[in-house]
């Protein structure tokens, strides 16, 4: 079994409260997720995040691939960090940890997500041809897409990490 990790770090020059408000609140996913991917939250975002919540998303991860995605929030510390898990979905594993955590100026924003693709020896060939490159560009959108919304500190530079654990 092949497992993948996404570790991504941004700094941002708001208040803790703000980025919590806003990265904790599942609705605004939507506006930091690329338009391609066709992302439509189905259900489960009518309450603040809390350990349990499912939220149910459709997704286009690929061209001509449309699927839904079925997440749980299993763990909420607030203001500090909150995890979700993939119940059903394009992944065979899926763990994304979100944590904020305050800096001279603002707030670093700190995503580490443990995945594995499906399909066996396939999905690892899929993996560097398609999939990697995926997360890439999602993640560099998230990253150009916060920073419009909020602005960058100067000084800090943005991480993205891809690597096989």
């Amino acid at each position: 079994m092949k497992l993948y990790q996404l570790h991504s770090k941004q700094a941002l020059p708001m208040s803790k409260e703000k980025a919590w408000d806003f990265l904790s609140d599942p609705a605004n996913l939507k506006i930091i997720t690329p338009d391609h991917m066709g992302f439509n939250i189905l259900s489960g975002t009518d309450r603040a995040m809390f350990p349990g919540q499912i939220i149910q998303y459709k997704v286009n991860p690929f061209p001509g691939y449309t699927t839904k995605w079925v997440t749980e929030i299993t763990h909420v510390s607030e203001g500090e960090y909150f995890v979700d898990e993939q119940r059903f979905g394009p992944y065979a594993l899926w763990h994304h940890k979100h944590f904020i955590k305050e800096i001279d100026g603002g707030v670093e924003m700190e995503d580490i997500i443990d995945y594995k693709i499906p399909f066996g020896w396939l999905g690892q060939l899929a993996h560097p041809l398609i999939v990697k490159n995926q997360l890439k560009k999602i993640f560099s959108y998230r990253e150009e897409k916060l920073t419009e919304l909020f602005g960058k500190l100067d000084g800090i530079p943005t991480e993205l990490i891809l690597k096989s654990i």
